[in-house]
């Protein structure tokens, strides 16, 4: 756990993860010492249909999930890939199950349903209109970067989601399944929480978006009347991204930035930031709507 820039407490927590017990190359045991060496809160780790109970492993808190993917590798077809995060009990699932399915069960067993990967998937904002209950996305996927597709980044997604009125919640994730140094201890996200949180509230704190994702920067966004402020550690890029394929103080370089504020235009119908270090680690904020 650290606090943030406001002194607020923060746990380090990463959502998505393989072991031996479906497809990556380590045991859940050698997963949870890399993690908690790296200085990791809290892990999920979601083997493929092969769900795991919340509790410790080394040391390490576990937060129970599994990843069900469908749909093949042809990504003209209907590729998903949906994590349950904080399920209850096991949901009963089969490999024959559809994406509204497998979310739906998901939230029986009262857990998240996260769409994992979706620039990997080929995912549209088109599919996911027709899926119900989303609870998040990925903006970031470490490992997408690591494999073959080198499509780690969903920021397209996210952005032609909006425009539908699809606001999801923005987690980056390892989907470690290497452990060769190009997947794993990558991104994450930064929830706000105590150290003690029960399940319950960490899934609270995720459904309030009280966390921010990121691969080592801070961020905070907020919103006053048509002021949009950016306040963070030290990067040398700070970026607004909204429906507005063009308008000004959208994009901030130099060196040692904190703070960029820039004004929205009535259209427009939400708004996010990035921010890249001096390094080229990256964060992002949460979408906000400003329609509300």
């Amino acid at each position: 756990m650290k606090k943030d820039l406001f002194g607020v407490n923060r746990l380090k927590i990463n959502l998505h993860t393989h072991t031996t017990r479906s497809d990556g190359a380590k045991t859940p045991e050698e997963v949870a010492e890399i993690y908690k060496k790296a200085g990791y809160d809290v892990i999920a780790i979601t083997d493929h249909w092969n769900h795991l109970d919340s509790g410790r492993i080394a040391g390490l808190r576990i937060l129970s999930g599994a990843e069900y993917n469908i749909g093949g590798g042809d990504g003209c077809g209907n590729v998903f890939h949906i994590l349950g995060i904080g399920c209850e009990s096991k949901p009963a699932l089969t490999e024959t199950a559809g994406p509204q399915e497998i979310i739906d069960e998901v939230h029986r067993c009262k857990g998240l349903a996260v769409l994992a990967h979706p620039a990997w998937s080929l995912n549209t904002a088109q599919q996911a209109a027709r899926l119900s209950g989303v609870d998040a996305t990925e903006i970031y996927n470490s490992v997408s970067d690591a494999g073959e597709s080198s499509r780690p980044y969903s920021g397209d997604f996210v952005d032609t989601a909006a425009c539908q009125g699809l606001f999801y919640p923005l987690i980056a994730d390892d989907d470690a399944h290497f452990y060769n140094g190009s997947d794993e201890t990558k991104a994450w996200i930064m929830l706000e929480a105590e150290e003690n949180a029960s399940d319950e509230e960490l899934l609270k704190a995720l459904k309030e978006e009280k966390f921010y994702a990121t691969q080592g920067p801070e961020i905070h966004i907020r919103r006053e009347n048509n002021e949009v402020t950016v306040i963070c550690s030290p990067v040398s890029r700070i970026s607004f991204f909204s429906n507005a394929v063009w308008a000004p103080e959208r994009c901030h370089r130099g060196e040692g930035l904190t703070k960029a504020v820039c004004h929205v235009q009535p259209w427009e119908n939400f708004i996010r930031a990035e921010v890249t270090d001096a390094q080229g680690k990256m964060a992002w904020s949460r979408v906000i709507r400003l329609n509300e």
